[in-house]
Order: C-alpha cells, then sequence, then structure tokens
C-alpha cells in the first residue's frame, strides 16, 4: 500500500486543536502532526493525498481521535508504528505508559531510563515523537509541573491535558 496521508479538519479535530495530518504507511499510522508541528518531516515524504474515509489505517485513527476529544476514549489502539533511534523507542515506550489524566516529567522519565542526566535527551526524543496525541508526549510536563515544550505548541498541550483532567486550567507555563 506504501506510504500516504490525509488531512483531517473534521469538527471534533479542528474545533479543537486544528487541521492534523495523519501518514499512513502499509497497515499502520507512522504520523501524526499539527500545522506549524516543530519536527514535522517534508511534507514529500508523506506520499500521496488520500480521503481519510477511503483508507482503513486512517479511517480508524480519526474515528479513535474523536472519540478521544469527544471524552469517549481514554486509550488509542489503532494499528501505529513509529520508527526512531534505539533511544528514542525507549522513550516513546514509557510515553505509552503514561496512564491517561496523569502526568511525568521529563527527569522521572530519565529516572525510568537508568539515568537522570539523561532529562535533556529525554525531552529530544519526546519532542520528536511523531505519533502527537497517539503516543501521549502531551503528558510530559516541566520538574515543577509546568507546561514546557509541546511540538503542536503549549495551547494544544494545555488542552489535551485540561481534556484529560490532568492539569488545572490555571496551570503555569514557560515559554
Amino acid at each position: 500500500m506504501s506510504i500516504r496521508h490525509a488531512t483531517v479538519t473534521a469538527p471534533q479535530i479542528s474545533e479543537h486543536i486544528g487541521e492534523i495530518t495523519i501518514v499512513a504507511e502499509d497497515d499502520a499510522v507512522v504520523g501524526i502532526y499539527y500545522p506549524g508541528h516543530w519536527t514535522k518531516p517534508d511534507r514529500s515524504a508523506f506520499g500521496p493525498e488520500v480521503s481519510h474515509g477511503s483508507d482503513p489505517a486512517i479511517a480508524a485513527a480519526v474515528e479513535q481521535l474523536h472519540d478521544y476529544l469527544d471524552g469517549g476514549r481514554d486509550t488509542l489502539d489503532f494499528a501505529m508504528r513509529a520508527n526512531g533511534s534505539d533511544f528514542e523507542e525507549r522513550v516513546w515506550g514509557i510515553l505509552r505508559q503514561i496512564p491517561y489524566g496523569e502526568t511525568l516529567t521529563y527527569g522521572g522519565i530519565a529516572e525510568q531510563l537508568g539515568d537522570r542526566s539523561l532529562a535533556r535527551m529525554v525531552g529530544q526524543a519526546v519532542g520528536h515523537n511523531p505519533l502527537s496525541i497517539a503516543v501521549p508526549c502531551h503528558r510530559v510536563v516541566g520538574a515543577d509541573g509546568s507546561l514546557t515544550g509541546y511540538a503542536g505548541g503549549l495551547e494544544r498541550k494545555r488542552f489535551l491535558l485540561g481534556l484529560e483532567g490532568a492539569i488545572e486550567e490555571n496551570a503555569p507555563t514557560l515559554f
């Protein structure tokens, strides 16, 4: 089937987080990106554009994202695959384990990896997560609980964490 993408602006998505681009390869989603995403690959790597309703892998992701954004789902389990370095894969594995409605710090992830001094490298790996929302990098916060660095923008991070009940409306933000 190869690589292809769909740009999704359905009400449940655009109302809350704006347009997203979902990239699929074969039978799995390999990327979920926002406009202005910090680490979005060149669009030419996304392959041809398809209708999200006509592509089974993308359609499953869209349906589950709608349910999540409407508060009807707290896990996303559509077929997905992220390709990164061994270190990135380890970090992304930890991200997948952060429960809905909870947060973890960069330092906490570094400790799980066995070395708190890896926090900066953890931040880089989190920032390069290609599966926004699905691999919940929005659940990673600063050491003091502040909202820091989100490739899709801090307002989206605030919305997602608020949706999950993980933060209060007036949570501190570091720019």
